[in-house]
C-alpha cells in the first residue's frame, strides 16, 4: 500500500496532467496520460529524487510521451535520436547528451538515461559543465524504459559495463570513458572533453549527407 508521503507525490505529479493533454490533444487519451504519469513519479521514487520531484515526474512523462509518439508514428522524427546509457545516468551520459544537443544544433537529438539511477547529477560534473555553458544543475537522473529505447536510433553505453538493449536495426556502440565519480575537478574536464571529442564525431557521421554516386 502507497504511504502518504508516495500518494502526495502521485498527486502532485498529476497536476501536470492538463498542459500534457494540451500538448498531446488528438495523440493521447486523458487516460494513457495520466497513468504514464503516475508510472513516471513512481519510477523516479525509486530513483531517490528528492528535489522538485513533480517537475522531474513531468518532464521524464513529456519525454516518454515523444518517444511513444514517435515509435507509433503519430510524431516524426526529423533529425536522428541518440540515447546515451550509464549505470547511474549521473555523469557520462549526462554529458554526452548535453554536448550532443549543444553541438549538434538542432541537427541531432539526444536523451540520456540510467540502469541503476542515482539521486541527483555529480556536482563536479555539474561544474565542469557550467565552465563550457553548460547547466546540468537542474537534469535528473532517469531510469532507462523501454520506449526511449525503441525511439532512438542509436544507443550508445558509456563504458560501464550496462549491455545495449537488442532491437532489430537499431545501432548499438560502446564508448570506453572513465567514471567521473570520485574524481577532482582537472579529471572531470578531462573526461568532457573526452566525451566532446567522440561527440563531434558522432555528429559527422549521423549528419554527413552522402552524394549519389
Amino acid at each position: 500500500m502507497a504511504t502518504e508521503d508516495e500518494r502526495t507525490l502521485i498527486d502532485l505529479a498529476l497536476s501536470g496532467a492538463p498542459s500534457l493533454y494540451a500538448e498531446f490533444k488528438g495523440i493521447f487519451s486523458e487516460e494513457t496520460i495520466r497513468r504514464l504519469l503516475k508510472e513516471s513519479a513512481e519510477a523516479l521514487k525509486g530513483c531517490q529524487v528528492t528535489t522538485y520531484p513533480p517537475i522531474f515526474a513531468y518532464r521524464f512523462t513529456r519525454e516518454r510521451l515523444t518517444a511513444i509518439a514517435q515509435i507509433e508514428g503519430s510524431i516524426l522524427k526529423t533529425v536522428p535520436e541518440v540515447l546515451f546509457v550509464c549505470t547511474h545516468n549521473a555523469g557520462r551520459s549526462q554529458m554526452a547528451a548535453a554536448l550532443l544537443d549543444a553541438r549538434a544544433h538542432g541537427n541531432v537529438h539526444a536523451r540520456s538515461a540510467g540502469s541503476a539511477p542515482g539521486s541527483a547529477i555529480n556536482p563536479t560534473v555539474v561544474e565542469a559543465m557550467s565552465e563550457i555553458g553548460l547547466d546540468l544543475s537542474k537534469e535528473l537522473p532517469k531510469p532507462i524504459t523501454d520506449d526511449v529505447v525503441r525511439a532512438a536510433d542509436t544507443v550508445i553505453t558509456m563504458g560501464c559495463g550496462d549491455a545495449c538493449p537488442i532491437y532489430p536495426g537499431k545501432r548499438c556502440m560502446d564508448w570506453d570513458i572513465e567514471d567521473p565519480a570520485g574524481k577532482d575537478l582537472a579529471t572531470v574536464r578531462r573526461i568532457r572533453d573526452d566525451i566532446a571529442q567522440r561527440v563531434d564525431r558522432l555528429i559527422t557521421d549521423l549528419t554527413t549527407i552522402q552524394e549519389p554516386s
